[in-house]
């Protein structure tokens, strides 16, 4: 096997097992669109990174700690509702970006490389920050679970039972943005909170216990990166997209069949 392949799929299974567990804590916590928004600023970040002339990884992580710092501020307001306020700086982070990527590099970045990915062009040093990262994150996970579960049950009782609520969000919102940072390069801007919540979405109609769902997501992952980079390879398609749309595929007959068996 080609060493640009073993790559690969090292670095989008490890990123598979690290997504699960963050996958699920997002849609419990209803955070899709706050994690998407995250994303688009990496764009920024890239941006910078190239203009510097530096590795894009840690720019992207500055990028999406200040966006996510932003949000977290701006959600304290009460004169605009979250979501629209989340809509403007998804949009706006994302006209930015691109024109910054464009712009600071004379139009030779390739744009539609870091909006959908480019897996295959995955280096040594990428699977460092990928699992030293996951490794991080999944540590960091462990010690927090029981206290990000019960704010994701019901805040103001975890709070009342002596969770302290703003540290451990932030803690978690940062765990994200480092997850999104490390992703980019696999799936893309545009993606990467697909590759975190849609095996978390297959996962959930077949598990009983979060812990449960946290595994089945990781199994899903791990299955569609597999697939995935089978079928780009065999039909010559993108692999981050092709990884993505096997996940949807999983997740649409999961959610299905089981909207079947309630209704019989």
């Amino acid at each position: 096997m080609e060493p640009f392949l073993l790559r690969a799929i090292a670095a989008a299974v490890a990123l598979a097992v690290v997504a699960a567990p963050l996958g699920s804590l997002v849609i419990w916590n209803r955070m899709a669109y706050f994690g998407e928004t995250i994303a688009q600023a990496s764009l920024i970040g890239i941006a910078l990174g190239l203009f510097l002339g530096i590795d894009i990884t840690a720019p992207v992580i500055f990028a999406t700690l200040v966006m996510a710092a932003l949000l977290i501020g701006l959600s304290r307001q009460k004169i605009v509702p979250l979501d629209a306020i989340l809509g403007l700086m998804h949009h706006g982070a994302l006209a930015l970006g691109v024109i910054l990527t464009l712009s600071l590099t004379s139009g030779a970045a390739d744009l539609m490389g870091f909006l959908f990915g480019d897996i295959l062009a995955v280096t040594v040093t990428d699977l460092y920050w990928i699992y030293g990262g996951g490794v991080l994150v999944l540590a960091i996970l462990a010690w927090l679970w029981q206290p990000l579960l019960r704010l994701a049950v019901h805040e103001e009782l975890a709070s009342a039972e002596g969770v302290n609520r703003d540290m451990v969000k932030a803690v978690f919102i940062v765990l994200l943005s480092l997850t999104i940072a490390i992703a980019i390069k696999i799936v893309g801007a545009l993606l990467v909170i697909a590759f975190l919540i849609v095996p978390a979405v297959a996962a959930r109609p077949l598990a009983s216990t979060p812990e449960r769902m946290a595994i089945l997501a990781a199994v899903v992952g791990v299955a569609s990166v597999v697939l995935g980079l089978w079928g780009s390879l065999t039909v010559d398609v993108p692999a981050g997209p092709a990884i993505v749309l096997v996940m949807a595929a999983i997740a649409g007959v999961s959610v299905g069949s089981a909207a079947l068996a309630r209704r019989t």
